[in-house]
């Protein structure tokens, strides 16, 4: 068991999964979670926190304390992404971003879809100095991938208990999507609903699908990238169809992934190394060729005085 939570993996995947974390979590403030800043202008009554936020204590957030863990988580997640000072910049990304995220769910809704990505961000600091493309193998690495693959298998797990724990059998048999589809859904929900029994098809289909997730752990390693494919489609059709996305789970998920493959700054100098002849600048004291004489025209019979030497 300590060898599997232990299995050594190349830095250079540890290197590019903290950058793709460190990033989202600075496009998360951007794109997805802005309105945090504009959710703490409410009476401070409605703000109920999580049983983490009553047991630290954490005060009641202000617009002033929600702008200074902004713009500070803002700048320590873009360092953290260069893969400096792993644990201090590390802790300090995963300390305000725990704290974003109670600010965001201490208003009555909770999104599941942050869990895997919050424990990615706890377990990163240990995995100590990591460089891209460091082909060295690291047990403490392949420790931090492995507890954010369990919490990623966990979300679909955890979700199927709570299915069953809050809905019974009902939820697999009731109109669950097509309540989803009515509030939230798109053109392609509308025909897949006219379709007899496909909703309730799909419901057991989730069902069995988050509840079988664990098997990831024990299928052939051939067959464990072709797995993660179908998660990541099957996130792809619950966006397509109800609009609803999981991008911090998705973004947890590629712990899965041989990330160290890609590498996008020697495929840039690559690429730039390739650029056709032509397109490159020629020296400014670069002298024109020289005309290319024929031999008969050299030896003097074969072109009269005066006209230019050229091939027939």
């Amino acid at each position: 068991m300590t060898h599997w939570l232990t299995e050594a993996v190349p830095r250079g995947r540890i290197a590019a999964f903290r950058t793709l974390v460190y990033l989202f979590v600075a496009g998360d403030l951007l794109i997805f979670t802005p309105w945090v800043r504009d959710r703490v202008d409410v009476s401070g009554d409605l703000y109920q926190p999580l049983f983490v936020g009553r047991v630290l204590p954490l005060p009641t957030p202000t617009p002033a304390l929600v702008s200074v863990i902004f713009w500070l988580l803002l700048l320590v997640a873009l360092l953290a992404a260069t893969g400096r000072a792993p644990r201090l910049l590390g802790w300090t990304v995963f300390a305000l971003y725990l704290e974003w995220m109670i600010i965001a769910m201490s208003y009555g809704k909770v999104d599941h879809d942050r869990f895997a990505l919050l424990v990615a961000l706890a377990v990163l600091p240990t995995a100590g100095r990591a460089r891209h493309g460091d082909p060295t193998r690291s047990e403490a690495g392949g420790w931090a991938l492995r507890v954010t693959q369990i919490a990623v298998i966990c979300t679909y797990f955890l979700a199927a208990w709570a299915k069953f724990r809050f809905g019974g059998l009902d939820w697999a048999t009731g109109s669950v999507l097509a309540k989803a589809i009515i509030r939230r859904g798109t053109e392609l929900a509308d025909l897949i609903a006219q379709v007899p029994h496909l909703l309730l098809i799909a419901q057991f289909g989730i069902l069995a699908f988050e509840l079988l997730s664990p098997l990831i752990f024990v299928i052939p390693e051939r067959w464990r990238l072709a797995t993660v494919g179908f998660f990541y489609s099957f996130h792809l059709v619950t966006i397509a169809t109800i609009t609803i996305s999981f991008a911090p789970h998705l973004v947890a998920m590629t712990s899965f992934l041989p990330l160290e493959k890609i590498r996008p700054v020697v495929a840039l100098r690559r690429l730039l190394a390739r650029r056709p002849r032509r397109d490159r600048p020629e020296p400014a004291n670069s002298a024109p060729p020289a005309a290319v004489v024929p031999p008969a025209a050299a030896a003097g019979g074969g072109r009269p005085e005066g006209l230019p030497a050229v091939a027939d």
